[in-house]
């Protein structure tokens, strides 16, 4: 049962990701993004981190999807105009596509040898204890840049959407 879970939902996060890139519409686009973090969401159920899939759900799922709806609302985007593919792209792409992922695929298995299989339900890193042991000992340094980061594109948003209104 679990296989057909991590199949049914490794599809529909696979599918929903190419459908982020395809659409024209960035709201279409923002929604086919929730389906990729729900699905993210399943996969860690699966694994046995029930933490991690609920902090993706409250954040990625809800807090910045909301913010990006916000945002292509506030821009105001509209769909995007297709324009018209030159024929080498038309001949070339998908067989070019194609090749790249075998030689991806080849290297992959070639430069990392086969480990041991992932037991579903077997993954003990996920607690709330261990997380933050993480977070505030070994990746401490990661997450304040972040936090700075964040904060400066705050400032940026705020400093741009003041020239727009004056």
């Amino acid at each position: 049962m679990d296989v057909i879970l991590f199949l049914v939902f490794a599809v529909v996060a696979v599918v929903c990701a190419i459908n982020v890139v395809v659409q024209t519409h960035p709201i279409s686009s923002a929604v086919s993004l929730i389906g990729v973090m729900g699905s993210l969401a399943v996969l860690y159920l699966l694994l046995g981190a029930e933490f991690i899939a609920a902090a993706q759900v409250i954040v990625y799922a809800g807090a910045i999807m909301v913010l990006f709806v916000f945002v292509i609302m506030l821009l105001n985007a509209g769909a995007e105009a297709k324009e018209g593919r030159s024929l080498m792209v038309r001949f070339l792409g998908l067989p070019a596509l194609v090749m790249l992922l075998g030689l991806l695929a080849y290297f992959v298995q070639r430069l990392f040898p086969r480990g041991d299989s992932v037991h579903f339900g077997g993954f003990t890193g996920g607690s709330p204890r261990d997380i933050g042991m993480a977070l505030f000992t070994t990746y401490l340094l990661p997450f304040e840049a972040t936090s700075i980061l964040i904060l400066i594109a705050i400032v940026g948003a705020i400093v741009l959407a003041r020239k727009e209104m004056d």
